[in-house]
């Protein structure tokens, strides 16, 4: 059949969409910006119907009805990763974690549970029938794949990406259309301190490195400090704007990279309207799945692998909290794990948790003599390489206890050293 008339066929209205979801399903979202905008807010004229219907997702990013307080019972979102809305709504009872490591969620998820509807976004077919996922890939097309039900949401303003990202008409149950603007994130500009961690780390990267980087404060000073580098790639999980900066720099090449030379690689974009122009259609930028973008055995392959990402908490033993304040669960694993772990598999590689030493004003040391109850261990002690603060680099891998210690509590804020070193005695950390 002609595939213009496919789409006749399978073009629904988002109304119609959404009354296929019944009470005691569960829906799977793509992630991010790559939310399917329209669906979500068209649920919310069912919320008196419907009763036990699970959202699963990751990062979500709008702030819709179905998870407001009365809600309750009627819908819940499980989630990889939470997202503003999600911190605002746990406390209501109707947002849960999901514990994972990104290359394995979405096969752990189909492999233990049903999932019966995936509502995906994609950019306008071309003439041949294929779609883009555009700017998620993370378990998306695992889930167009394996859900029972597949209904992409079609947006014209989704820009076309290259990698694995095609999806033909054929393989898709339904479609309907909603030009919704893109969802963004603000580049935030650093603090001072976490210049003075930018510079450590810049020092830290060797010309031709592949770095993982992620999104904020800490990692766009980073981005900021790399400016003198030369030849390096990009095989990351995230996309985001100060990659756009490097390469235009011609700071970032993929020259050197043994994995997808002169690509960079990553399995979803976040970020402003600059990131989302420069993606589209672009040679030098590849999506592959999180299944094996964050595959620590292929993370490992990159020669000079660096993998940068940060913590809310570590504790004198190396033990890292990157997603609890205590029993307040705040982001999530994500791809922390997989790329630390696979970095230390890379010639030459290295595996970076970076914080600043305080927070809420320097009222709180984020270095910890012991993580407090209820926290989370991300990364394990067993796995930790290097961790940096504002006040310097303290190098684990190998060290014992009472190295460590001593070696963690020079990078701490100096008004806490002394209270530090007298709980680590307390507590016979040695």
């Amino acid at each position: 059949m002609d595939v213009r008339e496919l789409y006749k066929r399978k073009h629904i209205s988002i109304e119609e969409a959404v009354n296929m979801v019944q009470s005691n399903q569960k829906v799977c979202t793509a992630m991010a910006a790559s939310e399917p905008q329209g669906l979500l807010k068209g649920l919310e004229g069912r919320k008196d119907e419907l009763e036990n219907v699970s959202l699963v997702s990751c990062l979500m990013m709008g702030d819709y009805d179905i998870l407001k307080p009365e809600m309750k019972g009627r819908f819940i979102n499980e989630t990889w990763f939470y997202g503003p809305g999600d911190r605002a709504n746990h406390p209501h009872g109707n947002v849960t974690y999901i514990p994972n490591n990104l290359h394995e969620a979405g096969k752990k998820k189909l492999a233990n549970d049903k999932i019966n509807i995936f509502w995906g976004t994609a950019s306008p077919m071309d003439k041949r029938g294929f779609f883009s996922l555009s700017l998620g890939l993370t378990y998306e097309k695992m889930m167009v794949e394996e859900a029972d039900l597949v209904i992409l949401e079609i947006n014209e303003n989704l820009p076309w990406t290259l990698g694995d990202t095609h999806v033909h008409i054929s393989e898709i149950d339904y479609l309907v259309e909603h030009n919704a603007p893109l969802l963004e994130i603000p580049v935030v500009e650093p603090q001072a301190e976490e210049r003075i961690i930018g510079n450590y780390i810049a020092d830290m990267i060797e010309d031709g490195s592949t770095l993982q980087l992620g999104i904020g404060g800490i990692p766009n000073a980073i981005a900021q400090s790399l400016t003198g580098k030369k030849d390096l790639g990009i095989h990351t999980e995230m996309f985001t704007d100060g990659m756009v900066d490097l390469f235009d720099a011609g700071v970032i090449t993929g020259r050197r990279k043994s994995l997808w030379r002169g690509k960079m690689v990553g399995t979803f974009a976040l970020g402003t309207k600059k990131l989302y122009d420069f993606i589209d259609r672009n040679l030098a930028v590849e999506f592959q799945q999180g299944n094996i973008v964050n595959d620590p055995c292929i993370i490992g392959r990159n020669y000079k692998m660096v993998s940068i990402n940060t913590a809310l908490q570590v504790d004198l033993t190396g033990q890292v909290c990157s997603e609890a304040i205590g029993n307040r669960h705040y982001s999530g694993t994500g791809g922390q794990a997989d790329t630390h772990r696979g970095a230390q598999r890379s010639e030459g590689g290295k595996g970076i948790i970076t914080l600043r030493s305080t927070a809420k004003r320097g009222e709180i040391s984020t270095i910890v003599a012991q993580l407090p109850a209820g926290a989370k261990v991300t990364l394990g002690r067993n796995d930790i390489d290097y961790v940096v603060t504002e006040y310097g680099i303290a190098h684990l891998k190998g060290r014992s206890v009472r190295d460590r210690v001593e070696a963690i509590i020079n990078i701490a804020h100096p008004d806490y050293r002394s209270e530090l070193r007298a709980e680590a005695e307390r507590i016979q950390l040695w």
